[in-house]
């Protein structure tokens, strides 16, 4: 058996499916591509998706959120589907509207900043809508959101399981109850690993895990069994929990993976950094992620230049918008980065010290 994680996952050929920073390229045959399309239609279709059912997908449409594969797996299913994107709240509003609604597809902070927004600006109330589904999708979330959600929309809340390396739906799950395990669509897609070696793990209560992917529908990938840095708390229970953590060299940030190693590779070009530090926190409904930078010399402090270089450069690893604040005092000792989660997410780069 061969183990793997994202960033050791070979390119091969063909169709390459990229994570937005490009630091993942996953090969997708055309057979590939349409089995990755027809385990979402058939895990939406396990959830309970119909014909009945008026679908908007706000969604990215590239890389890890992938929108336009899951808009293509429900287009057939449900009587209507529109992709609108995630941007723009006015305007998901007037998709709703405009294709008359019965499901929302979009990740949980999305859902509780719609609402949000519907109550203090938009003064609609979340009830008029007529949604009877949401299908929340890629971040951790908390019972607590979904039943206020479930509770504020008059809808049914559902977590789908779509998996960072092929973008595919594989599992999903009742959302209002922390209790209820994932229910993957077929038998062999999801498997739990020990966070430190590279093995199966059977169920073991008071225990963390990894969830892994054992793709045997890829054509090249099949025999593999690859990490994905989502990890779940084992009570004892049958069947595969939630993902509650993450863990390795990529962050969730709005529903987006950020590569830990190309960030680290492209401040540390930046001459003049002493050290700097990544604040991620959810104080409202909305990861906000900022980067705290200590300069090496007092020039820099206030030089907006090198501030700039400092943008720039987050830029080009995610398209997360990453605010940069710059440390008043200067650093005159280097010190390694340091990623600061509040959320509670991301228990670090190391599974060994796990």
């Amino acid at each position: 058996m061969t183990w793997l994680s994202r960033d050791t996952v070979p390119a091969g050929t063909g169709f390459l499916r990229l994570s937005p920073a490009a630091d993942v390229a996953v090969p997708l045959s055309p057979a590939d591509l349409a089995a990755t399309v027809e385990l979402s239609r058939e895990t939406f279709a396990a959830a309970g998706i119909t014909a009945e059912d008026r679908v908007v997908v706000a969604l990215n449409s590239d890389g890890d959120l992938a929108g336009g594969l899951l808009t293509e797996a429900l287009t057939g299913l449900a009587g209507a589907t529109a992709s609108v994107g995630p941007r723009g709240r006015m305007r998901l509003l007037a998709a709703l509207e405009a294709v008359g609604a019965t499901t929302l597809v979009i990740t949980p902070t999305g859902a509780a900043d719609l609402l949000a927004r519907l109550h203090m600006e938009f003064l609609v109330d979340p009830l008029d809508l007529g949604l009877r589904t949401l299908v929340l999708v890629g971040e951790i979330t908390d019972q607590r959101t979904c039943r206020h959600l479930a509770a504020e929309f008059g809808a049914r809340v559902i977590g789908v399981y779509v998996d960072p390396v092929f973008g595919a739906a594989l599992a999903w799950r009742d959302a209002t109850d922390e209790r209820n395990p994932l229910v993957p669509v077929r038998d062999g897609l999801l498997a739990l690993a020990e966070l430190s070696e590279d093995a199966v793990l059977a169920a073991a209560p008071g225990k963390s895990a990894e969830l892994v992917l054992t793709p045997g529908w890829h054509s090249t990938l099949g025999g593999a069994t690859i990490r994905t840095g989502e990890v779940v708390d084992l009570d004892g229970s049958s069947g595969i929990p939630a993902p509650t953590h993450t863990v390795g060299d990529h962050v969730l940030i709005r529903g987006r993976w950020l590569s830990l190693p190309r960030l680290r590779a492209v401040l540390s070009k930046i001459d003049g950094i002493a050290r700097w530090t990544l604040e991620i926190r959810r104080d409202g409904t909305l990861d906000i992620a900022t980067l705290k930078v200590a300069f090496a010399r007092p020039s820099l402090l206030k030089n907006p230049m090198w501030h700039g270089r400092v943008r720039q450069a987050l830029a080009a690893v995610t398209p997360v918008t990453i605010q940069v604040e710059v440390l008043p005092e200067v650093s005159e000792t280097s010190a390694p980065p340091v990623i600061d989660d509040r959320r509670g997410h991301h228990l670090g780069s190391d599974r060994h010290g796990r």
